[in-house]
């Protein structure tokens, strides 16, 4: 959370902020270092329910409270389902893929601050599935279902080869190794690491720059990256074509061109 945003969930496992365009996505369970239950995970799909419906939105950060990110799945909370937890693990996964879609498909660009560990399927998963991940030098990134008899989630066997490819990607679900924040970034797990003690200010950097970008071409923009990972290249040209078309008739694209030849910074609305 930043100085001055407005409290829009100030309590429970997931809470939400906003100010200056950007809505703060935090994970709030720091005494278990943000371990998903089901709980959580209902939490974050209100959440992110309530910024696809906020029109002020255009930046979104997604963090961690405590010394973690995400350590994954509440193992803890597991265990203690005995013999329910297959129908548990059902429904868990469920709003994990519930989750992680939603952030895929939101209109907004999410940008993930990487702190401590993200592991597991949640860690890993919510890794994956954001536009952008801001690391710290110090943090790092396990797989880690393997290591507990289970398979990875979240959208992970999906996203995860796209990301580092097939071997490496192989390499990580299967040893669960842990990937220092410095391999993260080389191999293209995360989008670049930063200093431990400037993390916060280069994700607010980020945003900012976002949140002052067009709100429909970003909103463009985003969704033909992820609808071309799954299509080949030929498939995705009309989809590029419409849409470039399209936001061609919007008033930020004229403000766009004119500030270009006045040689000024642009002011986009969203209108």
């Amino acid at each position: 959370m930043f100085a001055g945003d407005e409290i829009l969930v100030a309590d429970g496992p997931v809470c939400l902020t906003f100010g200056e365009g950007i809505a703060n996505i935090q994970l709030n369970r720091p005494e278990a270092g943000n371990g998903f239950t089901i709980e959580l995970m209902r939490a974050l799909q209100d959440v992110i329910m309530k910024v696809h419906g906020d029109r002020r939105v255009r930046a979104v950060i997604l963090s961690g409270n405590g010394k973690l990110f995400c350590g994954g799945g509440d193992v803890k909370d597991f265990a203690s389902k005995g013999e329910a937890l297959p129908d548990y693990l059902r429904m868990a996964t469920a709003y994990l893929q519930i989750c992680v879609s939603a952030l895929v498909n939101l209109g907004v660009p999410v940008i993930t601050k990487v702190h401590g560990f993200a592991a597991g399927g949640a860690g890993l998963g919510l890794v994956c599935c954001s536009d952008i991940v801001i690391c710290a030098a110090s943090a790092r990134i396990m797989a880690g279902a393997t290591r507990v008899g289970m398979a990875p989630d979240g959208g992970a066997t999906a996203l995860l080869s796209k990301l580092v490819g097939f071997r490496r990607a192989m390499d990580l679900v299967l040893t669960n190794r842990i990937v220092e924040a410095e391999e993260a970034e080389r191999i293209g797990l995360v989008t670049r690491v930063v200093p431990d003690d400037v993390l916060d200010a280069e994700i607010l950097k980020v945003a900012r720059q976002i949140a002052a970008g067009a709100p429909k071409s970003l909103a463009a923009t985003k969704r033909l990256m992820w609808n071309g990972l799954g299509r080949g290249f030929d498939a995705s040209l009309p989809d590029e074509a419409r849409e470039v078309a399209t936001l061609s008739g919007t008033a930020d694209a004229l403000e766009g061109l004119n500030a270009v030849i006045a040689k000024r910074s642009p002011i986009f609305k969203g209108e």
